[in-house]
């Protein structure tokens, strides 16, 4: 398999890059013990990356397909770790701004491009495993980033945190050698489209809608997702200043159970996503949103080894359902697949973005205990939406077959 080599370099590119992500949300508690920030201003830092890198995202994967527009993945990723990797060394609080939405846009130009690249790569019978295997990488990079910094800035403070350059300036000599030569600047508008894996016989596809009745279901789907979003976020942006500031863990140990939290969360997505083939996927959907609420306010109205329990379950229900709703949505949309998903992955991440600066303001207001426990209200709505999607109910469909 000769291009076994350069995806599964990408794979590991794709750790890397997303190491970069929740970096932010790991460093807040010392941005406002040293400088002071509001909960509201420390939370509209990771806000700005989340919009940067989300509405970002589609445009950049419309001019990469439709125009030949690409910025070298290596670039990218370089990108992103110089500006994370900075954002150490600096103590104004604009300037933090600029570096944060700079590195978004590393960020938000890798995917389109790595994407592409695995397309063009990951061809033949075995397509869909090699394509996981860029997919997996994410999550990996999702859920240790908190832990990296974590570690780093315990033991240097913030500017321990231009360490994290140096995987990113490996991973980038590491694609510039194992990258087949110019590939990585051309463009994939002739690819063929990936058919559906759904045969219109399936019993447990959505149903063929046209008009306002698809982009209806769409935007219902979607607006859940960015309250799901919402409450992902800001759980995982705010998590580290609770659990050091307000637990008394010291900012390493909050951050590895942050961490602990993304990797449940990884194992769901695969666990339920899965399940989802056998038992339906807006049926498991509902179930773990509605599951994840009890579990995160148990969180936080319990105590020692119970509570942390509780929040590793609400981080495996909540973020288990992500994968699953995205392919509801190429189900329902089987004709667009790169609209949807820069809706799903860009427009629905980056609107969720927008609800951690409201929970920041929450907390100035009324407190970090009741920012973190209302974190549940916009979950709540997303499994009203979820609800309310025209996607048919598996059970139902087999029982009259």
């Amino acid at each position: 398999m000769t291009n076994l080599r350069p995806i599964m370099g990408l794979s590991a590119a794709h750790v890397v890059t997303d190491i970069y992500s929740p970096v932010l949300s790991a460093i807040l508690p010392l941005l406002i013990l040293e400088y002071g920030y509001s909960y509201f201003l420390a939370g509209l830092i990771v806000t700005v990356w989340n919009l940067t890198s989300s509405f970002t995202q589609p445009l950049f994967g419309w001019l990469n397909d439709q125009r030949g527009f690409g910025v070298p993945v290596k670039y990218t990723i370089l990108i992103c770790a110089f500006f994370i990797s900075c954002i150490g060394l600096i103590s104004n609080y604009w300037l933090t701004l600029l570096f944060a939405a700079c590195a978004a846009l590393g960020h938000a130009l890798f995917h389109p491009s790595a994407l592409s690249l695995v397309s063009r790569l990951a061809s033949g019978p075995n397509r869909g495993r090699l394509t996981s295997f860029f997919v997996v990488g994410g999550n990996i990079g999702f859920a240790v980033g908190p832990l990296i910094a974590g570690v780093l800035v315990t033991l240097w403070g913030l500017p321990g945190l231009v360490v994290m350059i140096i995987p990113g300036i490996c991973m980038a000599v590491i694609l510039h050698v194992i990258i087949p030569k110019g590939i990585d600047a051309q463009p994939e508008a002739s690819a063929p489209p990936v058919p559906s894996p759904i045969s219109s016989s399936d019993s447990s596809a959505a149903p063929t809608e046209n008009g306002f009745q698809k982009y209806h279901g769409i935007s219902l789907l979607i607006t859940g997702s960015a309250l799901r979003a919402w409450g992902i976020f800001g759980s995982v942006a705010f998590l580290p200043t609770y659990l050091s500031m307000v637990r008394g863990f010291d900012l390493a140990t909050a951050n590895i159970i942050v961490s602990v939290l993304l990797v449940a969360g990884v194992v769901g997505q695969i666990i339920i996503g899965t399940l989802s083939d056998t038992y339906g996927r807006k049926e498991l959907v509902l179930l773990f949103t509605l599951l994840a609420i009890p579990f995160f306010v148990a969180a936080f109205t319990l105590s020692g080894m119970l509570s942390l329990i509780c929040l590793i379950l609400f981080g495996f229900c909540l973020w288990s359902t992500f994968s699953t709703t995205v392919a509801m949505s190429h189900e329902m949309m089987p004709g667009s697949p790169g609209l949807v998903s820069g809706l799903m992955l860009g427009l629905a991440v980056g609107a969720g973005g927008l609800g951690v600066a409201v929970s920041g303001y929450i907390a100035d207001v009324a407190g970090l205990t009741t920012a973190m426990l209302l974190i549940t209200v916009p979950v709540a709505l997303s499994l009203v939406f979820f609800a309310f999607v025209p996607y048919p109910w598996h059970t139902r469909n087999r029982e009259t077959v």
